[in-house]
């Protein structure tokens, strides 16, 4: 009984290194597919002859098939077989290369790995981009309420769902005096890595848009467009703690950009504030919705 595990196993492995070699195209179909039938036999076997069956098994596959096959990566595939079948549909993207899977099934919440998942899928992040993104802690920095929609699987609302808390800023140059202007510089030595900390559907417009409310010209320190939700998006930097002041300057620039700006087809604006550090009292007391409140820290 236990060599009838291990052939079902070797025959898989030799079916699907003929897939690789003829068919290129169902490359990474064929690899998933394999894997989850490993994990699923071995699981099987498991049962009847314990953990160590791996261990015992490994050392077979090694022999005939390469030092691929440790005792890791048949670990991997009973870790990706289980998470499979603890989904509510068991299915697997073929979107996503064992790689990414390999990434993936280090991490214990499989909450935390829908998420990696699903960004990779929307994004076409490689294997490098998910490694970076987990290592920057994304999931993490994501909101409670934000968490709760995605494992509850309902739909996000707010524009600053998937922004992060912190806001991560790259100060790739080591500056050590930091102001408004230079923050403003960090950021735009690296906008795409700031777009993708606000998170989905931003684009760039311009920095220090100029404006004129009256007779004098004002600079909105980042203006951005939000193509998912439609509309216009106020940055303002500040590197101190939120102030009250804060809220009136950037609903002055919202409102200019609503009047002036933005086409009849366009939601309303939002506003983000970027501080050092958040004041929530301050903002019990703010009636407008449309501006939000993040902080940043350096990198």
């Amino acid at each position: 009984m236990e060599d009838k595990y291990y052939e079902s196993i070797r025959n898989r492995i030799i079916d699907n290194e003929i897939v690789k070699r003829v068919k290129d195209y169902s490359k990474n179909r064929s690899d998933l597919d394999t894997y989850l039938f490993v994990g699923k036999t071995l699981s099987e076997a498991g049962k009847h002859y314990g953990e160590g069956i791996i261990k015992k098994y490994s050392i077979k596959l090694i022999k005939e098939f390469g030092k691929r096959y440790s005792t890791r990566l048949l670990y991997k595939t009973l870790k990706f077989y289980n998470y499979v079948s603890s989904l509510k549909v068991p299915t697997v993207s073929a979107n996503l290369t064992w790689s990414h899977y390999d990434e993936l099934l280090s991490i214990n919440d499989n909450d935390v790995i829908n998420y990696y998942i699903s960004i990779c899928i929307n994004n076409n992040l490689s294997v490098r981009e998910l490694r970076q993104r987990i290592k920057n802690k994304e999931y993490e920095r994501l909101d409670e309420e934000t968490k709760l929609k995605l494992i509850n699987n309902t739909e996000t609302n707010e524009i600053t769902d998937f922004a992060k808390e912190p806001i991560i800023i790259r100060n790739s140059k080591n500056y050590e005096s930091i102001s408004e202007k230079v923050l403003q510089q960090m950021i735009m030595e690296d906008i795409p890595s700031f777009l993708e900390e606000l998170g989905d559907g931003f684009t760039f417009i311009k920095n220090e848009y100029k404006i004129k409310i009256g007779d004098r010209y004002n600079y909105i320190d980042l203006l951005l467009f939000n193509i998912e939700f439609n509309c216009y998006v106020v940055i303002e930097l500040k590197i101190t703690e939120l102030k009250k002041e804060h809220i009136g300057q950037i609903e002055v620039y919202m409102n200019y950009i609503d009047k002036n700006i933005k086409k009849s087809t366009h939601d309303k604006t939002i506003g983000i504030i970027l501080v050092r550090r958040n004041n929530k009292y301050i903002m019990e007391y703010c009636s407008d919705t449309r501006i939000k409140v993040g902080e940043y820290v350096f990198n």
